[in-house]
């Protein structure tokens, strides 16, 4: 694995001097392209007896989803998972949910477990939760992780929307997300004005627009925001930032768990549940009007 980091990292050097415009196409659609792990995880995975499978059709992909209970009758969560992650992943969850009386909804993102298609995107995120939503109907509670917590929160308007919402690890800033990538491959950060260039060609959507804090002080729900201290793949400054700019929401914080162990944690699971019961969890963060990212 070393040595085929380095290989890559070594073409894009090289590729970013000699035949920039090659370079930053590949680059992208690597930046695109869930890992292979999604679907191999997906398969290994083994849910229970009751869980229902289906699957809706969006923009030519077939998009998997996995079904308990019944949503049509009864209040349902929406299960969001992360990039390069699977619906199954949530399913520490299930039982739980459950216990309360939900009916639980999860899916796999295009690209990812067993949906099909190749590249995937914050946009292809957003837009496929909205046809989840139109599917399903408005949902109880909505539960995103990482990526899948970010677009959970854009994907909130009047054509589909959650009464309630709990982001884990969630993103905040794509063009973040992308210097991390950048920096990671050692593509040069001149070639970064031509990477978003092509991430707003294949998506029609402003890489600026994906700035989660421009939307936050918008949310009416009430929702919680957990996030890990130690997470090093998406900094714990970026749920913050949600907590700071989403008037309704709570912040707890963990330690040691990192980006992944915090999904299905059973401290989180249980803090979770007590925040459905109506217990109070988390921290509400009072922020000044002069924040740091300007106006919304």
């Amino acid at each position: 694995m070393a040595l085929k980091l380095g290989a890559i990292r070594a073409t894009f050097a090289v590729g970013g001097r000699l035949a920039p415009k090659r370079t930053v196409n590949r680059a992208a659609r690597l930046f695109a392209t869930p890992f292979a792990s999604s679907r191999a995880r997906a398969r290994a995975a083994r849910p229970d007896a009751d869980m229902q499978r289906g699957s809706i059709r969006r923009d030519g992909e077939t998009i998997a989803t996995y079904t308990w209970g019944d949503p049509a009758s009864q209040p349902y969560v929406l299960l969001v998972h992360g990039w390069s992650s699977f619906g199954l992943r949530f399913l520490p969850w299930i039982g739980h949910l459950r216990a309360l009386g939900y009916a639980v909804v999860s899916f796999d993102q295009p690209g990812h477990g067993n949906s099909t298609g190749r590249l995937c995107t914050l946009p292809d995120f957003i837009a496929t939760i909205r046809a989840i939503g139109q599917a399903f109907g408005p949902a109880e509670l909505a539960i995103g992780h990482s990526l899948g917590g970010a677009a959970l929160a854009l994907a909130q308007d009047e054509s589909w929307s959650a009464r309630r919402l709990i982001l884990i690890a969630p993103a905040a800033d794509m063009e973040a997300a992308a210097g991390r990538f950048l920096r990671f491959v050692r593509l040069g950060q001149h070639l970064r004005s031509s990477f978003m260039a092509w991430h707003e060609r294949r998506t029609g959507v402003r890489v600026a627009d994906l700035q989660v804090h421009r939307r936050l002080p918008a949310l009416g729900q009430e929702g919680l925001v957990i996030h890990d201290l130690d997470d090093t793949d998406v900094p714990w400054e970026e749920g913050e930032r949600y907590a700071r700019y989403w008037t309704g929401s709570r912040l707890l914080t963990t330690q040691g768990l990192g980006h992944h162990k915090v999904l299905d944690a059973p401290e989180v699971i249980e803090a979770t549940l007590a925040y459905l019961r109506g217990e109070r969890v988390g921290d509400r963060v009072v922020a000044s009007p002069n924040l740091p990212f300007g106006v919304a």
